[in-house]
């Protein structure tokens, strides 16, 4: 049959329209693991929302059983987020519909120890992570397993029995076929002081075999105090490295084999933000006690205490969230509301502003903007620039200690007592 000139030019617009909804879904960024793809607080998602409420823009809201302060993770249209219940011991993962919110199943991945933990704390605040074939968490007592996106757990690992004066509240990693999880607890014994706030040795990093659970190596961190750092991997010269920090240190290993290449001096403990790297320094906050932003230079092998701190300081110290590097500024918000902007690679202070009195999530930057999260569930959105200027203020009236997640156009915010979708459906 002949194609009119009409019908083509429909016919041309439909494959016009066709590949455009392809190369957006080409495009769209999935946010697999605590802090998203490169772990930094980093989307290149566009045309996120800027402002919403309890009852504008929201694309689904759904309750979230139990309690836990795990930050959401999304793959496809696939959403995680643990929670545990029964007082803490029954430790769960739920998947949701990204497209609707639709929970599509609940599981109990096994039963764990509701052991010793500080009230801000709960029994699933380990954000999962994954490669999009299983998803990886880590329990309240140090225990691991895979699980797949049916719901069937694939392996468990329970080798760390998990104690700390704080509880447990790191996220694991994915390196190649490894998964990664530091252990920097404390003594459960007569003298709880000893690991918290007297250094011990018995800290170690788990590089485990994401596909069989078994363990590849351990790292031994010599010397240090309880912490719940998320590490981050740097390459450089051509070869990965695992950078790694805790109470009293900051650290890099070798990936393959789990040998410490170096270690910086860090007073402090109980140390919570994750390490942010860029310009060939690591970005860094000691905890409590001496608490300091100390910011290393890369490139260094032994004791490099007195050879590669770059700069510190002991003004607005965030304690809790992770900090924010987009070159060649580094953002920060502290738990107590200050929010400031430094350059990077000397510390130069740009601006300082007060916000909400008391923040626990990390800020997350995309399309030219960060977003911070207070505890009260205000966001306030403002500029990447070296002048503050708010953009948005957008209030969901929940508790919020989970960090968000961006990913296909969408926020996603978890409250105490639910999972918001935050854009259009």
């Amino acid at each position: 049959m002949r194609m009119t000139r009409r019908t083509a030019i429909i016919h041309m617009s439909l494959l016009i329209a066709l590949t455009m909804t392809r190369a957006e879904l080409s495009l769209a960024e999935d946010w697999p693991g605590f802090r998203g793809p490169g772990r930094q607080g980093i989307s290149q998602e566009k045309n996120i929302p800027l402002e919403w409420s309890e009852t504008s823009n929201i694309a689904w809201k759904t309750p979230v059983p139990g309690e836990g302060w795990s930050s959401p993770i999304v793959f496809e249209d696939r959403v995680f987020v643990t929670t545990a219940t029964e007082e803490g011991t029954s430790f769960r993962l739920i998947r949701l519909d990204r497209k609707n919110g639709a929970v599509l199943w609940n599981k109990e991945v096994f039963r764990q120890k509701a052991g010793h933990k500080q009230r801000f704390n709960s029994y699933a605040s380990s954000t999962p992570v994954t490669d999009g074939q299983k998803v990886f968490v880590v329990g309240a007592d140090g225990s691991i397993a895979a699980v797949s996106n049916e719901g069937n757990v694939a392996w468990t690992n329970r080798d760390v029995e998990f104690y700390s004066e704080h509880g447990l509240a790191v996220s694991p990693v994915l390196y190649k076929d490894l998964l990664i999880v530091p252990f920097d607890g404390s003594s459960s014994g007569p003298d709880p002081k000893l690991g918290w706030q007297k250094p011990w040795d018995r800290a170690v990093i788990m590089a485990i075999e994401k596909n069989t659970g078994k363990v590849r190596w351990k790292g031994k961190r010599g010397l240090s105090c309880v912490a719940h750092v998320s590490p981050q991997i740097l390459r450089e010269d051509g070869r990965d490295q695992l950078v790694s920090s805790a109470g009293n240190v900051v650290q890099g290993f070798d990936l393959e084999t789990g040998h410490r290449i170096w270690t910086a001096s860090s007073p402090g403990e109980g140390v919570v933000p994750s390490v942010v790297i860029g310009e060939g320094l690591v970005f860094t906050a000691s905890g409590f006690g001496e608490s300091t932003i100390r910011v290393v230079r890369t490139g260094g092998e032994g004791d490099v205490t007195d050879t590669h701190i770059a700069w510190e300081s002991t003004e607005d110290v965030p304690r809790v969230p992770s900090m924010l590097y987009v070159r060649p500024w580094l953002f920060l918000v502290t738990e107590t509301g200050v929010a400031k902007c430094l350059r990077a690679a000397t510390g130069q202070v740009i601006w300082r502003q007060r916000l909400d009195p008391k923040y626990s999530a990390s800020p997350v930057w995309a399309q030219g903007r960060i977003y911070l999260l207070s505890e009260k569930g205000t966001t306030t959105v403002i500029e990447a620039e070296p002048e503050f200027n708010v953009l948005a203020q957008n209030e969901l009236n929940e508790k919020c200690c989970a960090s968000p997640a961006i990913s296909q156009k969408q926020i996603f915010i978890r409250s105490e007592r639910n999972l918001y979708c935050i854009g259009e459906n």
